[in-house]
């Protein structure tokens, strides 16, 4: 733990207080939520990040885009704009964010927007012609004026919610108690080999509702990294450099290290602006692979166009046919 988090550990009571007040209001009505006569389905954690919320998000499109039409509504986190944004042929990750702008060249048929103000956000695109007939709420857990009509809680195996506690020492954003609003909770990032044992034992720690389904996520990483215009097979790969910008790159380093592959890591903060230095520094490596929300961001760089390469994964999540029918039963 930084020694800052530990000396500003008098300040929790007073963020706890704070947050566990707001929520009150909420529950009791006296701050108000707005609900929705059509599917709204939100993707969100306590913690201040690394749960795997794209990769849901993008789990929850390829469940529904052949059935339902969709649109994607995020905050647009580090964005230079403001206000409502619609992806268009004009979008980047400078305009819209770089998880919208990923789910943007990813999936053509989705409407893809971001907008700080939900509510507002949730209108516009319900304005459009067709209207989308389901919103996908990427991290708006928090975001209490919008009342979604199914929650979807992530927490990292590996920095449990139970195990937290809030800023500015640990990292939760709000109270373990708001895990209570969420319809499903999936534990995310799991190992391949996670035993029933430890399963049992984490639904037992995470103290879920009656009501409440836990589900355990694991990332599926791809066996070939991919460029914009080459495709090269993971276990041929020269040395290369790890770049990550990322909220907890230890999974996929963990991953990279069992295939027995040699790369140096460049670690970076989450989001990171990428400064002119470190584009001139990494333009000078011959073999640069990343995460594709980082990939978003420096491909913009024709100075890495060559040596730029991502690594493709997705989520498989346990018991998926008990998950795809509640989360199908929702939005029909």
């Amino acid at each position: 733990m930084k020694l800052i988090r530990i000396i500003l550990f008098p300040i929790v009571p007073i963020y706890f207080v704070i947050t566990w007040l707001r929520n009150l209001l909420f529950d009791m009505g006296i701050k108000s939520s707005k609900s929705y006569d059509f599917p709204v389905i939100c993707v969100g954690n306590l913690s201040t990040g690394g749960t795997g919320k794209t990769p849901m998000i993008e789990y929850l499109i390829r469940l529904l885009k052949d059935e339902k039409s969709l649109a994607t509504l995020s905050r647009g986190y580090k964005r230079k704009t403001e206000g409502f944004v619609l992806a268009d042929e004009n979008a980047t990750a400078d305009s819209i964010g770089d998880e919208p702008f990923q789910f943007y060249r990813k999936f053509k048929a989705v409407a893809v927007a971001v907008d700080a103000d939900r509510q507002n956000g949730i209108e516009a695109l319900r304005a459009m012609k067709p209207q989308p007939e389901v919103v996908l709420l990427d991290d708006a857990f928090q975001h209490r004026k919008v009342k979604a009509g199914f929650n979807i809680l992530l927490t990292a195996y590996n920095n449990l919610y139970y195990k937290d506690i809030v800023l500015p020492t640990g990292n939760l954003r709000e109270p373990r108690a708001g895990a209570g609003r969420a319809d499903v909770i999936v534990v995310t990032k799991c190992p391949n080999n996670l035993l029933d044992k430890e399963k049992i034992a984490v639904i037992k720690c995470l103290k879920a509702n009656k009501h409440q389904e836990v589900y355990f996520s694991y990332v599926d990483y791809a066996l070939r990294v991919i460029s914009a215009s080459n495709t090269l097979e993971l276990k041929a790969l020269p040395e290369f450099t790890l770049v990550t910008g990322i909220a907890n790159a230890k999974p996929l380093v963990d991953f990279l290290v069992e295939k027995g592959l040699k790369f140096d890591h460049l670690e970076f903060s989450d989001h990171y602006n990428f400064r002119t230095s470190d584009i001139e520094n990494l333009a000078s490596k011959s073999l640069i692979i990343t995460t594709e929300k980082d990939y978003v961001r420096l491909s913009s760089h024709g100075s890495l166009k060559d040596a730029l390469y991502y690594l493709p994964i997705e989520i498989q999540i346990d018991k998926s046919a008990q998950f795809n029918a509640a989360v199908k039963s929702f939005v029909n």
